[in-house]
């Protein structure tokens, strides 16, 4: 009797450590978690602020002016070169390059002219390859 319930107690022990291991190995694509981070991935690279925010937690829409600076600070590459500037009237582009991470990287920002002052419209930064 003994050896029997010492059987079943190892056999249920070792399904209860195996049972996350094994649920770890499933598709993580059908998840509900997996779906909002495919749809914010999407909403972003289609700039859709609407989408996007419907993925994101309340929290994190609450960032300041100063926190959404930080933020474009930590992302911005260092040691900017401007290498070229096309101007077209009101629109602009103007080239660079940077580091982040120790490697190089290739930037432009379109700028437009509004009220008599250039602005940055966007910008944007790759790998140099």
């Amino acid at each position: 009797m003994r050896k029997v319930t010492r059987a079943l107690l190892g056999l249920a022990l070792g399904l209860a450590v195996s049972l996350p291991a094994l649920a770890a190995g499933k598709d993580l694509e059908g998840t509900p978690q997996a779906k909002v981070y495919r749809a914010n991935g999407k909403a972003v690279a289609a700039g859709d602020f609407e989408a996007y925010k419907k993925t994101m937690s309340a929290d994190s829409l609450k960032m300041t002016p100063k926190e959404l600076m930080e933020f474009v600070k930590m992302m911005s590459p260092t040691d900017i070169k401007l290498t070229d500037l096309k101007v077209d009237g009101k629109k602009a582009t103007l080239s660079m390059t940077g580091k982040s991470d120790g490697a190089m990287m290739k930037g432009s920002a379109d700028m437009v002219e509004e009220g008599g002052q250039w602005k940055i419209a966007k910008q944007e930064w790759s790998n140099a390859k």
